[in-house]
């Protein structure tokens, strides 16, 4: 059994949003915006590709879910997630000013502090996903998830865009702190809401274990890989697509940050108004009908008339769209499928999965373009796109029945 917050529904959405946005921009910072200055202070390519190890944690952190949700499940029905992540986030804030401190002279000492602050986001990520689960009734969880990955899209901004261009202008020691400050406002919020006690204690430690035996969460894993599959292929590809097409990278730099950017948040607007108003799997079969209609319009115009930059620039820009209101309704789906007697353990394994399938998708994709060509790589993408509705049916009809 499980109680909705008393808390306003706004200031639980401002809180989740917040620690969402400080979440991402901690990814930003790994993917984009570390690795931009390091080559800006000529540190070798090498060097420059460690840093992306630290974001494995995240991939990984369905290992210590278990210890983590055990933790964060008080007795009595008491939860313990928001200090859990405001502890995480002090954690990332104290990282972040050490950065500033140190200069980005020491580079091992860069990869450690980008490692600690993976391992305190990916712990703060499964509280907080335990947190939307039990403190939204799933008939509001498609605002929360709008919350959620749109936090995601404004945490790349600041993670990326904005410690470059303060680091361009005033340095190390301004971009850092910067970003700490950031950190500590969107942790505010958090910090002034209050989790409701839930009337009853989960009769079994929380643990993979448990999670695996549960048909629905073998389901939702397999629904989680191959939602996504058409979709991530294609985005693997996008941007080298878009160069060796003629693109100039300034405009494909605008395009990534301003357009990728208004279409991710235009995409969650619409998925969470299609979970609220439709409930998450229909939305979750409308936007996999959608991806097919893209990812074929995009493949039919690579192999037909590669030539159409503006057309095809118009099309990934779509496409970005469908994938950001995808996201918003899986998530809520995948939250509906989680126990609440673990649902940090549960949500985790969902996003791992995804996870791993992205990884895996990024690689396949460049090596069967290399190979094959675009058109043959996007007309796949499309192919597995066209799979991904009938096999949603056939998922929604299992967790009727039963059926693992």
């Amino acid at each position: 059994m499980r109680a909705s917050s008393t808390m306003p529904l706004p200031r639980m959405l401002l809180a989740a949003g917040g620690i969402y946005t400080a979440q991402s921009l901690v990814g930003g910072l790994t993917f984009l915006g570390i690795p931009a200055v390091l080559r800006a202070e000529n540190v070798a390519l090498d060097r420059i590709g460690l840093v992306s190890l630290a974001m494995l944690i995240w991939a990984l952190k369905f290992l210590w879910a278990g210890p983590v949700e055990r933790w964060r499940i008080g007795t009595g029905g008491r939860r313990r997630s928001r200090g859990l992540i405001l502890a995480g986030e002090a954690v990332v804030v104290l990282a972040l000013m050490a950065f500033g401190l140190a200069g980005g002279t020491d580079f091992s000492f860069i990869l450690a502090l980008l490692v600690l602050m993976a391992l305190a986001s990916a712990t703060v990520d499964i509280a907080c996903d335990a947190f939307l689960i039990e403190q939204f009734p799933e008939n509001r969880r498609g605002l929360a998830n709008v919350a959620q990955v749109g936090g995601g899209y404004l945490g790349m901004i600041f993670g990326s865009g904005l410690f470059v261009a303060v680091y361009a202008a005033f340095g190390w020691l301004a971009a850092s702190f910067i970003l700490a400050a950031l950190v500590f406002l969107f942790s505010v919020p958090m910090a002034m809401v209050r989790e409701v006690t839930l009337p009853t204690t989960p009769p079994t430690a929380a643990g993979l274990l448990n999670a695996v035996r549960r048909p629905e969460i073998r389901i939702g894993i397999l629904m989680a890989i191959t939602f996504e599959l058409g979709g991530r292929l294609a985005q693997a590809l996008a941007g080298p697509f878009l160069v060796d097409a003629g693109l100039p990278l300034a405009t494909l730099g605008l395009l990534n940050g301003g357009g990728g950017v208004a279409a991710g948040l235009a995409g969650t607007a619409a998925g969470g108004a299609l979970a609220h108003r439709f409930g998450s799997a229909k939305a979750m079969l409308f936007i996999a009908c959608l991806h097919v209609a893209s990812l074929a319009a995009l493949a039919g115009v690579i192999a037909g008339a590669p030539e159409h930059l503006s057309l095809l620039v118009s099309l990934f820009v779509i496409e970005s769209a469908v994938m950001a209101a995808g996201f918003v309704v899986s998530y809520a789906r995948l939250m509906a499928l989680a126990s609440p007697a673990q649902p940090g353990v549960d949500f985790t394994l969902f996003q791992c999965a995804s996870a791993i399938a992205a990884a895996i998708c990024g690689m396949t994709g460049a090596l069967l373009a290399s190979q094959a060509g675009y058109a043959a790589t996007f007309a796949s993408a499309a192919a597995l796109a066209v799979a991904v509705p009938p096999l949603l049916l056939l998922f929604e009809h299992r967790l009727k029945r039963g059926i693992s």
